[in-house]
């Protein structure tokens, strides 16, 4: 039996620091100015991008692109998109991130359009109503942290803080068997990628023994991955309902939701469930609480899974080491 579950985790980056596209924007040519006032009054009147002799020619100048393309693809192969030290550059990838966001609503936009105009759906049949006109905007919407653009603002126990949601799969014996960074506050729609990696980790660590029964809470609730779950073999517990509701989500009647309610209601149903919370939640308590993971280290999502895996395999190490204690 295994369990999968998220905590939120703050980043190393403030709230204060989101930006939308227009304070971005004004910010970069503020600093664009002041580069030109300083190298003003650095150079005179030489531009200060003058080539080094070495380069001045033509052949030079080819030898220095060649190796300095080189370069840059080494250093993107080995750290894919890490976060720029500089405040200008973060403020220049920061709006990248935008412009790209908006292109993909454009194009989006236009492949739909495209489709509606040919008058039928995939499977053949014919439109209704045309579609409401929808123009994207002129500049892209939403805001992006400039600091650590990978983060986002995510509520957690305390509030909405900027941060990560760390996902993790842990066995009866709080062994955590995967862990992974989302940058979404959401659980939706990581049920079947975090059983995928804690089945793959087993694999590697030569376990053959296939899960039984997988538990989540009602965040992971995931009709199409569930139902794929369970084609593999392995029951799936998760509520329908939040604990915190008193009533029903709208449309969630019928069908699968009343089938779980059903089965969570049972001795063998609700018994199975109830040990998700024991065998998940201390593990979070151990490393944020005991051990102090009050917020990540280092920026960029690349570098926060690998301080929280660093995190989460020590506690592995912890659990064998008070394991082989008690054994002996």
């Amino acid at each position: 039996m295994i369990a999968v579950d998220g905590t939120k985790v703050a980043a190393n980056a403030s709230r204060n620091e989101n930006r939308d596209y227009e304070q971005l924007a004004r910010e970069i040519l503020e600093e664009v100015k002041a580069v030109d006032a300083a190298e003003d009054e650095l150079y005179g009147d030489a531009r200060g991008d003058e080539l080094p002799p070495e380069f001045a020619t033509a052949q030079g100048r080819r030898g220095w692109l060649r190796e300095a393309k080189q370069r840059l693809e080494a250093e993107r192969a080995a750290n894919p998109q890490p976060v720029p030290r500089s405040r200008p550059k973060r403020l220049k990838e920061a709006k990248r991130r935008l412009d790209e966001e908006l292109w993909t609503e454009v194009r989006a936009n236009q492949a739909y359009a495209d489709y509606r105009a040919r008058g039928r759906m995939k499977d053949g049949r014919r439109f209704g109503r045309p579609p409401d006109p929808y123009r994207p905007p002129d500049t892209p919407e939403g805001r992006v942290n400039v600091t650590d653009p990978d983060s986002r603002v995510v509520k957690g126990l305390r509030g909405w803080m900027q941060g990560y949601n760390g996902q993790a799969v842990v066995n009866e014996q709080q062994v955590i068997l995967a862990a992974e960074v989302e940058t979404v506050g959401a659980d939706f729609g990581h049920l079947e990628p975090m059983l995928n990696a804690a089945q793959s980790e087993l694999a590697a660590a030569g376990v053959t023994d296939t899960p039984e029964v997988l538990l989540a809470d009602a965040g992971y609730w995931h009709g199409e991955q569930m139902e794929r779950i369970v084609d593999r073999g392995i029951q799936v517990l998760i509520p329908p309902d939040t604990s915190r509701r008193r009533t029903t989500r709208r449309n969630w009647d019928g069908g699968h939701y009343d089938f779980m309610r059903r089965v969570l209601a049972t001795d063998r149903g609700g018994g199975l469930y109830r040990r998700r919370q024991p065998m998940v939640e201390p593990v979070f308590a151990q490393m944020k609480f005991n051990r102090g993971l009050d917020r990540f280290r280092r920026r960029g999502r690349g570098a926060v899974r690998a301080e929280w895996r660093l995190i989460t395999a020590t506690h592995n190490l912890l659990k064998l080491h008070r394991h082989a204690l008690t054994a002996a």
